[in-house]
């Protein structure tokens, strides 16, 4: 138990990004307008994949599941810290810092999990070829969704109902700009040696699992490709697994930086800064990477515009 005071708490001071006062209002412009992109490019995603019926395939279902998760993410930070930009009150309700921290837990375990499921599907499209249809069916694809949204609910649910039985200090200081797991933990006054266990078990193995996924599947790929080396061939895996590849990078190596790297960085605010790349510009460019290097994104794109203009 730690030597401090404690007190019920009813809300949380969250301090915020670290910019300067008279930096704000240009902050503010910049990432509602890096907010409206990810919600408007990932939208759009989401609804090429629905209009056109040549995107109803696996590797399309997947994306616009990984698209909502996106949208999702960051309209559960992005919001709130554009608000306490603008307004300067930086509380957030108990309740609401704790809906907060579920929701940004389920989104940023979905994320991963879909990456490692779109890596099976790349693996079995190019190392299965003639069994693709066969392999990656319809039940197949739901289940696998759905068991990625089972375990991301029930992992957040586990952290959620282990912080709520924490108490918390007088001092309710967030240093982030949302509540993140790791702060809420640094300011409790309880002992957290069983949310620690859980973060470096279970927690670790729901991380480990599908990073394994991912690196396995690109391993078959690439032994599969060098086993026959031809340009063509070649050409048309990095087609193909060029956009997931990208995100894939993008996404663990913005979250190395946030829960892995961060303990030997000597500022906080570093860590601050990691978790907007994190939470609102990788969210932003993932619509930008799988459309400006998807051939059938840009057909469909096409179509939806031509349609448009018909319509006006």
């Amino acid at each position: 138990m730690r030597s401090e005071n404690k007190s019920s708490v009813s809300e949380f001071l969250l301090l915020g990004l670290p910019i300067m006062l008279e930096q704000q209002d240009l902050f503010f412009v910049l990432f509602l307008c890096m907010y409206l992109t990810t919600v408007m490019g990932n939208l759009l995603i989401i609804l090429l994949i629905r209009l056109d019926s040549r995107l109803h395939t696996p590797m399309y279902f997947f994306l616009s599941h990984l698209a909502f998760s996106d949208i999702s993410l960051s309209s559960i930070t992005v919001p709130k810290m554009l608000k306490n930009m603008q307004t300067q009150q930086q509380s957030i309700p108990y309740m609401g810092c704790i809906s907060q921290l579920y929701f940004f837990i389920v989104f940023g375990c979905l994320d991963n999990f879909l990456l490692a499921v779109m890596a099976y599907d790349r693996y079995v499209a190019i190392c299965q070829p003639l069994h693709y249809t066969t392999v990656m069916r319809q039940e197949l694809c739901v289940s696998l969704v759905a068991g990625s949204w089972f375990f991301c609910c029930a992992h957040a649910l586990l952290h959620t109902l282990l912080l709520v039985q924490l108490s918390f200090c007088a001092d309710n200081t967030i240093p982030h700009f949302f509540c993140d797991l790791t702060a809420l933990l640094k300011i409790s006054c309880s002992d957290i040696s069983l949310n620690e266990l859980a973060i470096f078990t279970e927690g670790i193995m729901l991380l480990i699992l599908p990073l394994t996924g991912v690196l396995g599947s690109y391993i078959c790929i690439g032994t599969t490709i060098l086993r026959v080396p031809s340009t063509k061939r070649l050409f048309k895996a990095f087609s193909t697994c060029g956009s997931h590849l990208l995100v894939v990078s993008l996404y663990y190596g913005t979250l190395a930086g946030v829960y892995f790297f961060s303990t030997s960085w000597d500022s906080n605010d570093k860590v601050v800064i990691a978790s907007v790349v994190y939470t609102a510009v990788t969210p932003m460019l993932n619509p930008f990477i799988y459309s400006l290097r998807n051939r059938d994104i840009k057909h469909a794109l096409e179509i939806f515009v031509n349609r448009a203009k018909f319509f006006q």
